[in-house]
């Protein structure tokens, strides 16, 4: 039987000889991918139907492997010793014997959903990996620089994603052999690891929308060094869990993407076994350096605002569904978005309109994919959690940013609001504590810390908007760690 992959790295000329002698018709129609699948399809269907006669007649030269022979490999000359010279009926059934045990160790193989290589040489085979793109044809690219496509990407075929269950998403380790005339890229010969496990152990995995969601019970504290009194606020009137799905609704320069990066360092700090992304689309690019250089342990996924809107859709779906394989495997996963605001601009521009267009020229449809990205957060029962902090855009003059806040408005579990007027007077955070708060806050905390964080809530009520934040900003600064705060609370009230 002949394997699959040695038919792909078969000339298009020698399939379509190979294909004539196997009677296939209208062969000349096929693109090389599909006319070697076809290929092989029709070989293991004659080699089946003429196994049970040429047993019988115990590998005698009756011809009924004729037709098999043109498709098979070529022979092991490298693995096999140097014999004598044997009359030529005896080499003819020694030939057919030989070939009938490779096939028989060819389907071994396959059954151990293992894709070998062949007799053909490996020495060109080289090992690789990357985030596996899988299109609506059935077949898929390895992306290796990042989550765009590039120069090289790496060919997956049909027969590789159906064989071990592959999913986009999966990061997919294997050997390839660089690309023959006429092939555009490389493409994968033997896949070794899937997430890094066996790709066997990939098959009966289970479905992230099977997946049951809870409330966030367990913390992640951004408290980190005493001088940055953003994540201590934040930790004060609106802590994150695990599998959060919180919003930083912000004005233009109300100090988002500092409290952002303040938030990424935090969690990269103290929770070093979390996988950490962040995603800017529509971003300017020396933001994009910026975010690399300053968070270490993120992976920094970004599309720049002079691409296309395709290109910022491509990427956020394309780490979705990252993120999805990574809490199937059990992982805890925070995402970083700045903005959704932009990304649902980018999908109204590029999805196809449905003809019913709201307010500011938001096409209705153009709403459920970046929905559907926000919405994935989630703590998972039993292990897992997804987690995304992302940022919406408010007070820029567009009607459009309004209406997609509203849209998302109410979607999360936690929000934080920054006030242009605090950033104006230069009061850093400029964190409206009156209206940044975490739903079931109290799954979150011990009873006595929740306690605690009412009273400071019910302290800062009586002051307005500014005097709030400035007072609470004075009092963290006197003290190293917010349990110190709390407790010198509770020491002045009794």
């Amino acid at each position: 039987m002949t394997e699959l992959a040695t038919l792909e790295r078969k000339r298009l000329s020698d399939l379509h000889q190979i294909a004539s002698q196997l009677g296939i018709e209208k062969y000349r129609k096929y693109r090389k991918p599909e006319l070697a699948e076809l290929i092989f399809k029709v070989a293991t269907e004659q080699a089946a139907q003429q196994a049970p006669a040429a047993t019988s007649e115990n590998g005698a030269g009756n011809g009924h492997t004729a037709t098999v022979e043109p498709v098979e490999e070529v022979p092991r000359t490298e693995e096999q010793p140097a014999e004598k010279p044997r009359p030529e009926p005896q080499q003819k059934q020694q030939k057919q014997r030989e070939n009938r045990q490779d096939g028989r160790a060819d389907g071994r193989a396959e059954r151990k959903g293992k894709q070998r290589e062949g007799g053909e040489s490996s020495g060109d085979a080289q090992a690789q990996s990357g985030i596996l793109d899988v299109l609506p044809d059935g077949f898929g690219f390895l992306r290796t620089k990042g989550y765009t496509q590039s120069k090289g990407d790496v060919y997956v075929s049909t027969s590789q994603i159906k064989r071990f269950n592959l999913r986009r998403g999966d990061y997919v380790e294997g050997q390839i052999r660089p690309a023959r005339d006429g092939e555009k890229y490389p493409a994968m010969v033997r896949i070794e690891t899937v997430n890094g496990k066996e790709p066997q152990k990939g098959r009966r995995r289970v479905d992230f929308d099977d997946l049951t969601p809870l409330f966030p019970q367990e913390r992640l504290r951004l408290e980190w060094m005493p001088k940055d009194i953003a994540p201590r606020v934040i930790d004060l009137v609106a802590p994150i869990g695990k599998g959060q799905r919180g919003l930083i609704v912000s004005p233009p320069k109300a100090g988002k993407t500092t409290i952002l990066k303040q938030i990424a360092q935090s969690i990269s700090a103290n929770y070093p076994e979390v996988k950490l992304f962040v995603l800017l689309a529509d971003e300017r690019p020396e933001e994009v350096t910026d975010w690399e250089r300053s968070v270490e342990g993120a992976t920094v996924v970004a599309s720049t605002f002079d691409q296309p809107a395709d290109n910022h859709i491509a990427v956020a779906e394309l780490l979705l569904e990252r993120m999805r394989r990574l809490v199937e495997e059990g992982e805890d996963v925070v995402v970083i978005l700045d903005s959704i605001t932009r990304l649902a601009r980018a999908y109204n521009l590029a999805a196809p309109a449905s003809g019913r267009i709201l307010s500011g020229g938001v096409d209705s449809a153009a709403l459920y994919p970046p929905k559907k990205f926000f919405g994935a957060a989630r703590n998972i029962e039993f292990g897992g959690s997804l987690t995304i902090l992302a940022s919406a855009l408010v007070e820029t003059g567009s009607r459009m940013d309004e209406v997609i806040y509203e849209e998302f408005k109410g979607t999360g579990n936690m929000e934080i609001h920054l006030e242009r007027k605090l950033a104006n007077r230069r009061i850093y955070p400029a964190i409206n504590i009156e209206e940044s708060s975490t739903r079931r806050e109290e799954l979150l905390m011990e009873a006595s810390e929740a306690q605690r964080v009412w009273q400071v809530r019910s302290i800062l009520n009586a002051l307005d908007t500014s005097q709030k934040i400035e007072l609470l900003i004075q009092k963290l600064k006197e003290t190293k760690t917010n349990a110190e705060f709390l407790r010198e609370l509770q020491r002045v009230r009794s």
